[in-house]
């Protein structure tokens, strides 16, 4: 491939976006049969039908969801982009510089949607199995537009990033993210480790455990964790066990994918008026009279009773 070719197919992509998560999928379901196969043998509780079912029917649903929305997003981008402040160039630096710069939003994102309910609502769903294996990663959101969780990722446009770019970035990094789903792998180099979000570190993020609650963030690169104080890695003397913190119980489909706006519809009703902005917009798990813990509450607690920091 010539580097004329390559620098044309960079343009096109710039300009029109590539998504190549489509054509990722075979892949991931064939990652998942052999995950499958290898649980029969050394995980025999890896996997749980329900469950698995539960997490397929999610990932269906958000890409049909994502289907009807995509419009729109991209219509929001381009808006952004018509009005940007700057262009950003088409070069293979620029490339690499955006798909940091994507992971750095989508990093602040992900730690967002667990410290802002009204985000936490959309993001839940993907924390909802007590299994944790490669089906769990295609349990993703179906309420992330209403929810508008796309803000995040398409800002850039403004500042003169191609929306196409941030299109193909993004689809990137979700395929990424894909792999770390498992317990099938334990760690992997040190130095990949130190840079890299891995199966191990994104374990602690899916944990319930005190020391673990709302950490690790990552994306791609688990730097900007290490850089912002919320890396914490796993430890063999407190084995991860998976879910939230209230656990459901079911896997009924609708209970998993609105489970939390019910929840937070009812506390509004409950509440007092001066209270209802909190339901919101305050972490998960507060409420104005304090009967509920947060996750900060509860590590902290548990923390202290450790004698840790």
């Amino acid at each position: 491939m010539t580097p004329s070719l390559v620098a044309d197919l960079a343009q096109r992509a710039a300009t029109a976006g590539l998504d190549i998560v489509p054509f990722a999928v075979p892949l991931f379901v064939l990652a998942i049969v052999v995950e499958m196969v290898w649980a029969a043998r050394h995980a025999p509780t890896a996997y749980e039908p329900g469950d698995s079912l539960t997490s397929l029917l999610m990932g269906l649903g958000s890409t049909v969801m994502g289907a009807l929305v995509a419009g729109a997003i991209a219509l929001a981008a381009g808006w952004l982009y018509a009005h940007r402040v700057a262009t950003v160039p088409v070069t293979w630096w620029t490339w690499i510089a955006v798909f940091f710069l994507d992971d750095f939003n989508y990093y602040w994102f992900h730690r967002t949607a667990h410290r802002v309910r009204w985000f936490w609502a959309s993001h839940v769903n993907h924390h909802s199995s007590q299994h944790y294996n490669l089906s769990t990663a295609l349990r993703q959101t179906w309420t992330g537009f209403p929810a508008f969780s796309f803000a995040f990722r398409i800002w850039p446009a403004l500042a003169g990033v191609a929306p196409g770019m941030l299109l193909t970035v993004g689809a990137i990094n979700l395929i990424y993210q894909f792999w770390i789903h498992t317990e099938a792998i334990r760690r992997m180099p040190r130095w990949f480790e130190a840079v890299m979000n891995t199966p191990s570190h994104h374990r602690v993020h899916h944990a319930t455990n005190p020391r673990y609650l709302d950490r690790n963030y990552a994306g791609v690169f688990i730097i900007w964790d290490r850089l912002f104080g919320t890396f914490t890695p796993e430890r063999e003397d407190d084995p991860v066990r998976y879910g939230i913190v209230h656990q459901l119980g079911t896997f009924s489909i609708l209970t998993v994918a609105f489970h939390e706006w019910v929840a937070i519809a009812r506390d509004l009703w409950r509440a007092p008026w001066y209270a209802k902005p909190g339901y919101l917009l305050r972490e998960p798990g507060w409420t104005h009279d304090g009967s509920r813990d947060t996750s900060t509450k509860i590590r902290a607690r548990w923390l202290a009773a450790q004698g840790e920091d």
